[in-house]
């Protein structure tokens, strides 16, 4: 390897033997005399990664799809089920973590995928990410129309629909720096929120709240800890019931991975981003296993209110517990900030599907007019197109804003399991090429004690996770055609889509021997600098915390 090349001199490229050279405003010159082919830009600063992180993607599946957890599984079934897919999501993070604090590129893990093992699975991936993204846009918005309603239901929805959608639209037509200050302030009013609610929760099961009824484990004991699904009675009818929570579980988890795909654009991420992957399990402990655990001490499994189907935010689980708490102006209040994190993970979702979708043009894997940028990096094209598909949110208008974002929180989770699968078998070989090349993983930026180990827990779990996903439509009357495409079609999306990029490529899985570990470091390195010391304990609190 190379030692650092400074901006403006000519970057050899040992993998494909091409010279590029580098100038001022970090355009690559694909030969000389030939125009910029311009890229993204580093303007997510380290606090803007940091609550992407911990906050980007608490969202609607946290304050509102709980509700039909908590139906499906009782109250244990509710945290056992989240409590795995979250020792899955810590697995995936850190597997992902390890690679891209290394190799912090454009495109994250899609680019990973090609560099590690095979262009095939790199397109795979790409075009499974870019959709489930695309997919779950519409989703937030059907869901901030739920949130809306709860203060007028007299408005069509189509109206609120569209002024999320400008906003949305807006903010990240603004660019990645104006995304990561609105996301910075968005995600700190959830991650407030969410603590506030589970501090809140606390005092009114111990009997704070005006009415002072003390709840304990009341709901634990009747109606049970787990709800016997779709009648069957026994361990089995418990088991299925846990078992139903792990899809809805997933919607929820799903996104952690924001940060590869912003690796890209942030500043300094040699340092910024293994601080960020290193406290991805406090959000996992703190505010979904401490979410739900209170959730379930709150509202018994079988409150004819809640679920989303009766078309507004009266039947999150959280507005219920206030409301029946004797609370009487706290719930418009926290409408107000779960609307702020449905936008919030709305802006998320559209960055991510058109950061995908332009990783996917770099790889070569899509149009070439998706990875054109304007002179301060924004990829307006993969922009505009993942925007348009934001129109399938006028889909709720008609069928039922909560009914809409149910399948396309089905397909959001199934999408985003294969993505986590992918994740994981890229991981499996970075692992092998980096160890039998004899590099030491001690002087990775990031490493963890867990591998390859973790890496091979999640992809087999996420695996029978989405084959038995849709499970419940086999049992005898309960056949859902919704319920089935929306949960298999994801799932054999991605093999399709794989046997058919490697019979197209005809390119084999790349070698461990062969692994290229050396390409972009230089440049990686380039923008690598220690954080100034901290002047005052202030800032050394706030260095610390973001």
């Amino acid at each position: 390897m190379s030692s650092k090349d400074s901006f403006g001199e000519k970057v050899h490229d040992e993998k494909t033997q091409v010279s590029t050279t580098v100038d001022e405003h970090g355009s690559h010159l694909e030969a000389e005399g030939q125009p910029p082919v311009r890229t993204l830009k580093r303007q997510l600063k380290n606090r803007h990664v940091a609550m992407i992180s911990i906050g980007g993607v608490i969202g609607t599946g946290l304050f509102l799809g709980t509700a039909n957890a908590l139906v499906n599984g009782g109250p244990i079934g509710l945290l056992l089920g989240y409590t795995i897919v979250g020792t899955i999501c810590y697995s995936v993070m850190v597997s992902l973590g390890e690679m891209i604090a290394y190799l912090p590129i454009p495109g994250g893990h899609i680019k990973l995928a090609e560099r590690f093992v095979d262009p095939a699975l790199s397109f795979t991936m790409g075009w499974n990410y870019w959709y489930n993204w695309t997919i779950i846009l519409p989703a937030e918005l059907s869901a901030a129309s739920v949130l809306i309603n709860y203060w007028n239901k007299t408005i069509n929805n189509s109206v609120w629909i569209i002024i999320c959608l400008v906003v949305v639209v807006a903010i990240n037509f603004m660019g990645a720096g104006v995304y990561g200050e609105a996301e910075f302030i968005f995600a700190s009013i959830k991650v407030i929120t969410i603590t506030g609610l589970i501090i809140l929760g606390v005092v009114i099961d111990l009997g704070g709240a005006p009415n002072h009824d003390r709840l304990g484990f009341r709901y634990w004991k009747n109606p049970g800890p787990f709800v016997e699904y779709h009648g069957i009675t026994g361990n089995t009818g418990k088991f299925l019931g846990w078992w139903a929570v792990m899809t809805q579980a997933a919607f929820s988890f799903i996104g952690t991975e924001i940060v590869a795909i912003a690796a890209g654009e942030a500043k300094n991420p040699r340092r910024n981003l293994p601080k960020a992957i290193k406290r991805v399990y406090v959000r996992i402990l703190l505010f979904y296993i401490g979410g739900v655990t209170v959730i379930g001490l709150l509202v018994p499994s079988n409150e004819p209110n809640l679920g989303l189907n009766s078309g507004t935010a009266a039947g999150s689980p959280f507005v219920i517990a206030i409301s029946k708490a004797g609370i009487k102006v706290l719930p418009s209040i926290i409408n107000a900030a779960l609307l702020t994190s449905a936008w919030s993970a709305a802006s998320s979702d559209l960055y991510t599907s058109s950061r995908a979708l332009y990783g996917l043009a770099v790889a070569g894997n899509a149009p070439a007019i998706f990875k054109r940028t304007t002179r301060n990096g924004l990829p307006y094209a993969a922009l505009t197109l993942s925007a348009l598909f934001a129109f399938l949110a006028f889909m709720s208008v008609n069928a039922g804003s909560g009914k809409v974002f149910n399948w396309f929180a089905n397909m959001t989770s199934i999408a985003g399991l294969m993505t986590w699968f992918g994740i994981s078998v890229t991981y499996i070989r970075f692992h092998a090429g980096f160890t039998q090349q004899g590099m030491d993983r001690s002087k990775l930026p990031y490493a963890s004690k867990l591998q390859p180990y973790a890496a091979w827990y999640a992809a087999i779990a996420c695996i029978v996770i989405c084959f038995f996903s849709g499970w419940s439509v086999f049992l005898k009357d309960n056949w859902d055609t919704a319920t089935f495409v929306t949960n298999y079609l994801p799932f054999i999306l991605f093999p399709i889509l794989y046997v058919s990029a490697r019979l197209w490529t005809r390119t084999p899985p790349v070698k461990p021997l062969e692994m290229d570990f050396l390409s972009d470091l230089a440049e990686i390195e380039a923008d690598t600098y220690d954080e100034p010391p901290p002047k005052n304990k202030f800032e050394a609190f706030w260095q610390w915390l973001m």
